[in-house]
């Protein structure tokens, strides 16, 4: 008899707040500006430069956690999540990584096989980053800060959902609130609302967790659905195989032309498994790849 697997998924959903201005200064959050006309020294990390936290984006983010039926911690605080790259100026984003706002809430959603509680475990408040734009033809990169410092809440579910369409129900949930309560447009086009999915697949009965992918701004429903299917088949038949699922990240490449085509990022993957013809993948901040393929590996001596 052929085994059953399930599915398990959990998301991180990156909600852009509908603020006039940016989280920690005064420059404006339209969308669609011309290229670095709404930055200042604060959201470039100049130095010497000091932030000073925006009450809306505190009073948003209450509203949603009380909206997803949180616990509000009456003590939060900001971190440093340090890390470089080249459109995050300051060298570290400001995050909630210990103490969010929000945390163990709630939202009921309704499919074709009846209601069902998919659980929150924390939001957070944070800064969104700059915007690569690779210009291929030209062989450089260009970089936007408009979007560097624009406030975001991201809310991380429990594992609880099991199907595409769960995971459709419950991001359409999220969007009809936060519209209703105005603190987003959640225009999935134009990145104010974009989803991270985690997947693993188990035997249908076990209580043990899989190993995990996950697959990064993803900003369409369509999309979603889409890698939540080949996901799990691709998993599935790994394991129907007898090899491992490594965990990794994946996303789609913008390029026009490879636009069907999906790329895997393996995480941690030691140096000295990666070969000649392995394809290596760098994300850009938008969300697609710029991939490239190995010729030759340097060997370090001894």
């Amino acid at each position: 008899m052929a085994k059953q697997y399930e599915t398990v998924i959990g998301l991180e959903v990156h909600v852009e707040l509908a603020t006039a201005t940016k989280i920690f200064c005064g420059c404006s959050t339209k969308f669609g500006a011309a290229p670095n006309t709404h930055t200042c020294p604060v959201c470039t990390g100049m130095p010497g430069s000091l932030p000073v936290l925006n009450k809306k984006v505190v009073e948003y983010a209450l509203a949603l956690g009380m909206a997803a039926n949180c616990e509000i911690n009456r003590y939060c605080r900001f971190d440093r999540k340090n890390y470089f790259y080249p459109d995050n100026p300051q060298n570290y984003q400001i995050s909630q990584l210990y103490l969010p706002i929000c945390h163990d809430g709630h939202l009921e959603i309704t499919t074709e096989n009846g209601k069902k509680t998919i659980r929150i475990h924390e939001m957070h408040m944070e800064e969104d980053a700059g915007k690569l734009i690779h210009d291929e033809w030209e062989d450089c990169s260009l970089v936007d800060y408009n979007r560097s410092g624009v406030p975001l809440i991201e809310i991380v579910s429990e594992p609880d959902m099991r199907t595409a369409q769960e995971v459709i129900a419950y991001l359409e949930k999220l969007r009809m609130i936060c519209q209703y309560l105005g603190i987003s447009d959640c225009k999935l086009q134009e990145g104010s609302m974009r989803a991270d999915v985690n997947l693993s697949v188990r035997e249908v009965g076990s209580d043990r967790m899989g190993t995990r992918t996950e697959m990064k701004n993803l900003n369409s429903f369509k999309a979603i659905t889409h890698a939540i299917e080949g996901e799990r088949e691709r998993q599935i038949e790994l394991l129907e195989e007898g090899k491992e699922v490594s965990m990794m990240i994946s996303g789609s490449s913008m390029n026009p032309f490879l636009i069907h085509q999906r790329y895997y990022i393996l995480m941690r993957k030691p140096e000295r498994e990666l070969k000649v013809g392995d394809m290596v993948f760098f994300q850009r901040n938008d969300g697609a790849y710029v991939m490239h393929r190995i010729h030759h590996i340097n060997k370090k001596e001894k």
